[in-house]
């Protein structure tokens, strides 16, 4: 199975237009990847969603909101 870069999560975040919980980001890449797939980042490898959410959030890729968290185009790196 292809691993998912963490730029697609991020991504996805934005199209949704919704503030997301650790529990409701998971649950939300769970649904859209599957529940085997495995994630990447630009210096980490094989991640499951919970641990890409630890990572993503130990980066400061989330910006705080109401109920949650969202992120924004600029917290995707371009390299």
């Amino acid at each position: 199975m292809p691993s998912v870069h963490g730029h697609q999560v991020l991504e996805m975040m934005i199209t949704s237009e919704q503030p997301y919980t650790t529990g409701s980001l998971i649950e939300a890449i769970t649904q859209r990847f599957g529940s085997d797939a495995r994630f990447h980042t630009c210096s980490k490898q094989d991640l499951t969603a919970a641990e890409l959410v630890d990572f993503l959030a130990s980066k400061g890729k989330f910006i705080p909101a109401d109920n949650g968290f969202t992120t924004h185009a600029d917290k995707i790196c371009n390299h």
